[in-house]
Order: structure tokens, then C-alpha cells, then sequence
């Protein structure tokens, strides 16, 4: 009998000290979650809806016949005004984060380059909002250079236009034109923009823009221009960039590139959010979508 209840003690004993253990790794663990920083939301798109409206079409023949026509149909519904409504994007929604690189890939004519303008604030929004914690700056400045000065102008000119003091922009100066390697075949930096090629003046851009640390940049097809080693040092730029706690929205048509730079892809198709996940699982759908990575931007074939 006294063997029974020492061994009954010792079950309850242990018992005991395993119910405590599990409470305290329970505890540990709910500690250790509320440690860890929340992820901190830089853009959210809410049910946005974007649309173009073109004039003109259907309301006669000539630019000063169709405006006429629109003056005298203004208070008519708008296709009989002669105005075209495009609805090039609808109903998308979602949220970034700090430190987030997102890809955005589609076939040509979704509505990836729209969305990034709207995000930029640079188009309205007919329905939705889109919120953002900090200046999301759009890859390209180009309204501010210009074809006429020269590169080493231009390096100035874009320098300031993304918000660089003056004392920044001479800092970097080299920076941005080694980064940009528009000097590697000559001496094309103290030429005129107007004799460089596409390719050049994209790389040059780029180079310039990624100069600055952002909250939100917003990269459309820059990596989609120069040889394999520029496009490799755009890739580590931009993981730089989300190193300094910004989010880096990318659009390509590169699967490559966005597999090779972004942790999240969101696949825009007709102007809707298709899908929203990891990069690779995203990707595996839209190859699957589109018949092939060597197919990528095209729209899958119809079927005879």
C-alpha cells in the first residue's frame, strides 16, 4: 500500500512539473511574439478602381470637329459625347510592408505600369484609396531630364528632382555614374542625351533614382534594360534598398529578374488581382498561365 501511494506521488509530482513546463514555454512563447515588432504597412490599395476615359472617338472626323461635338454633348451620357471609358483597373487591394520586395508581372496591357502611377499619385482613382506611409517615388525621372543637356547635367538635374540637396548629389555623383556605367565604352558622360541610346539613358535613370534611399520605389522594366552585370547590380541595389527598411515594387516581364529579387509577386490580369503570395508559387501559376517563362508578358494562346 505504501509502495502504491509513493508511486501515485511520484506520477502526480511529474505530472505537476510537466503541466509547469508547458506553461512556461507557452509563456516564453507569447512573450517572445509580442517581442517581435509588428510588420509595418507602407501602401494599401482599398477596392481600387482605375479608368481611363479617351475622347473623341465616335464624335467625327478632326481634333477641332470632335471638340466641338464634345461642347455640344456635354451634358449627354458619355459615349454619346463621344468619350471612351477604359476600366484598367478593378476592384485590387492589398497591403506592403517595410522591408518587402513585391513583383508585379501580368501580360502586356493588366494594368501593372497604371497601378505603380497611381501609387505614385500621379493618376486619380475612380473608386477605392490608396494609402501610403511616406513619398513612394516612381523610377524615372524623366520630365526632369533633359535630351539636350549632358549626362553630367542630367546627373544634377535628376539628382535634385528625387529630392537630393545639392550637397548630396555631388557626393554621389560618382556613384551614380560608375553604377551606371555609361562611361565604360568612352567618355558619353560629357555628351548631350540625345546621343545616347535607350538603353543608356534607362540605365542612367535608374542610377540615378537608386541613388537615394526610399520609402516606397516603384521600379517599372528598368531592369529589363543593359547587359547581364548592370542588370545583376540593379538587383543588389534594390536588395539594399530593402535593407533600409523600404519596399521595392518591381515590374517586370523578367520571371527571372522577380525571382531573383522579389520575396512576393502580385499577378495582375485584365486589370484584377489574380493572385497574391510568394514569389515562386505565384510564379509556378502564372507560367503555368501563360504556356512557359520564355512566354512571359504574352497572353496565353486561344485554343482552336
Amino acid at each position: 500500500m505504501a509502495d502504491t501511494d509513493h508511486r501515485t506521488s511520484d506520477r502526480m509530482t511529474s505530472d505537476r512539473r510537466t503541466t509547469d513546463r508547458r506553461t512556461t514555454d507557452r509563456r516564453t512563447t507569447d512573450l517572445t511574439k509580442a517581442a517581435s515588432p509588428a510588420p509595418v504597412p507602407t501602401v494599401i490599395c482599398d477596392a481600387v478602381d482605375i479608368v481611363y476615359r479617351v475622347n473623341g472617338t465616335g464624335a467625327g472626323r478632326g481634333a477641332a470637329t470632335a471638340a466641338l461635338n464634345r461642347m455640344l454633348r456635354r451634358k449627354q451620357p458619355e459615349r454619346a459625347a463621344g468619350v471612351r471609358t477604359v476600366h484598367a483597373v478593378r476592384n485590387v487591394s492589398f497591403t506592403a510592408h517595410r522591408g518587402e520586395a513585391i513583383g508585379l508581372i501580368g501580360t502586356n496591357g493588366s494594368g501593372k505600369s497604371t497601378l505603380l502611377k497611381a501609387v505614385a499619385g500621379l493618376l486619380p482613382v475612380e473608386r477605392g484609396r490608396i494609402y501610403t506611409d511616406g513619398q513612394p517615388s516612381l523610377l524615372g525621372v524623366n520630365a526632369a531630364l533633359m535630351k539636350d543637356l549632358t549626362g553630367e547635367r542630367n546627373v544634377h538635374l535628376g539628382g535634385l528632382a528625387m529630392g537630393m540637396s545639392r550637397e548630396e548629389v555631388r557626393e554621389r555623383h560618382q556613384q551614380i555614374v560608375d553604377f551606371s556605367g555609361i562611361n565604360e565604352k568612352g567618355d558619353f558622360l560629357t555628351l548631350p542625351m540625345r546621343t545616347y541610346s535607350s538603353g543608356m539613358a534607362a540605365r542612367l535613370r535608374f542610377s540615378i533614382a537608386a541613388a537615394k534611399d526610399h520609402d516606397v520605389l516603384l521600379v517599372d522594366e528598368a531592369l529589363a534594360t543593359g547587359d547581364r552585370s548592370f542588370q545583376k547590380r540593379s538587383e543588389r541595389r534594390i536588395r539594399e534598398l530593402r535593407a533600409h527598411a523600404g519596399t521595392v515594387f518591381l515590374v517586370s516581364h523578367s520571371n527571372k529578374s522577380i525571382r531573383d529579387t522579389c520575396d512576393r509577386v502580385l499577378w495582375l490580369e485584365r486589370g484584377e488581382l489574380r493572385m497574391d503570395g510568394p514569389t515562386d508559387e505565384v510564379l509556378a501559376a502564372y507560367e503555368e498561365f501563360t504556356g512557359g517563362p520564355d512566354r512571359a508578358g504574352k497572353a496565353p494562346a486561344k485554343r482552336k
